[in-house]
């Protein structure tokens, strides 16, 4: 790209990001439904962000990024890609506000995938605390050694972002490292090619991480302490009734301590204007763990109740479903192949353009 094409590029670039609403890119890995962890510590927030009417909200589902430490059962995150979107539905996220799109659609991305590849060394990989820490997690499925695709999946999640031209990328602490992977891709391919992506901002997530239901500090659908937001009321039930509570609490009227107790966390969590009370009955020793977990329940059950409705909806209407993925997909796909035309004219590698689409 000459030094005029790119100048030209970067202004017609500026004068659109300035006319449209902020793009965001964001999405979650189709492994199984969505818990309440994934509700308050991103979901909520994300229909916040559509229906304030800044943002115009890019969620992808990651198959491919789940492949990679799902290599082995493509049939798990294939059955579970609609489930995730029947979840983002029922939460409130309106296909009209934001585009619902699926990872292995968009060609661009895998292509973008391998260009990056050449800019970022395996040490720098090895390095990113993300990926270190995930590989710990992840020693009973890989051994000593990782695959190339999962120690290069920050690589693949770059290619996510710029592929849809991404200005910001709402996260928790724990995948910043990610994102500034990311950017450090952006800034020595443009330093290359000229100024072609765009850089992303990091936007750290208000949502908080949701501890599991045996107080582990993080609820996971590997470590079965999770609440999902499809579960029946009966489920609800039994899952809180085998909440963790307060081990010196032997008796019902003895005075309990809520700070090292799952339920009285909950009711923080779902009712924080009855938190206080809650907590000052149970070092009074007036409530009783039983009961206190059946009201918990039975918050929880009403709280989810909308949700299951609407998601009650979409499992007897698939193919409506699948008509909000195709939608969205398609609209991705436009928008990563302008973005694409741009990276190979910059890389040279725009040959016969004109002549073979």
């Amino acid at each position: 790209m000459e030094g005029g094409d790119v100048s030209l590029f970067q202004i017609s670039i500026k004068k659109k990001m300035a006319e449209r609403k902020k793009r965001i890119v964001t999405g979650d890995r189709p492994t199984g439904r969505l818990h309440i962890g994934h509700y308050f510590g991103s979901l909520k927030k994300r229909v916040e962000m559509q229906n304030s009417g800044e943002y115009d909200p890019y969620i992808l589902i990651a198959d491919v990024q789940a492949l990679t430490d799902n290599f082995n059962n493509p049939d798990k995150v294939r059955k579970n890609v609609r489930e995730v979107v029947m979840d983002y539905l029922s939460v409130g996220i309106d296909p009209k506000k934001s585009t619902i799109y699926i990872q292995s659609m968009i060609p661009e991305v895998a292509e973008l995938t391998v260009f990056y590849s050449n800019l970022v060394t395996i040490a720098r990989l090895q390095r990113n605390p993300t990926v270190k820490t995930e590989i710990t997690q992840k020693k009973e499925l890989f051994g000593e050694s990782v695959t190339y695709g999962f120690l290069g999946y920050p690589v693949s999640q770059a290619a996510d972002i710029t592929a849809l031209a991404g200005e910001f990328v709402p996260v928790g602490e724990d995948q910043q490292p990610l994102i500034e992977q990311c950017k450090e891709i952006v800034r020595k391919f443009n330093s290359i090619y000229g100024e072609v992506l765009v850089e992303p901002e990091i936007v750290l997530s208000e949502g908080k991480r949701i501890k599991g239901l045996d107080g582990n500090e993080k609820m996971g659908k590997s470590l079965g302490n999770a609440i999902y937001l499809s579960d029946t009321p009966e489920e609800i039930s039994k899952k809180v009734m085998s909440a963790v509570t307060d081990p010196a609490r032997i008796k019902k009227d003895d005075p309990g301590h809520p700070d090292v107790c799952m339920v009285a966390y909950y009711h923080k969590l779902f009712q924080e204007d009855q938190y206080e009370q809650v907590c000052k009955e149970c070092k009074a020793g007036s409530r009783g763990c039983v009961a206190c977990k059946k009201e918990l329940a039975q918050v929880i059950t009403d709280y989810l109740a909308p949700m299951r409705k609407i998601r009650a909806y979409y499992e007897e209407r698939p193919e409506e479903v699948d008509k909000i993925l195709i939608e969205g997909t398609k609209k991705a796909q436009e928008t990563a192949k302008e973005v694409m035309k741009q990276v190979k004219k910059a890389m040279k590698l725009d040959y016969f353009s004109d002549e073979i689409k």
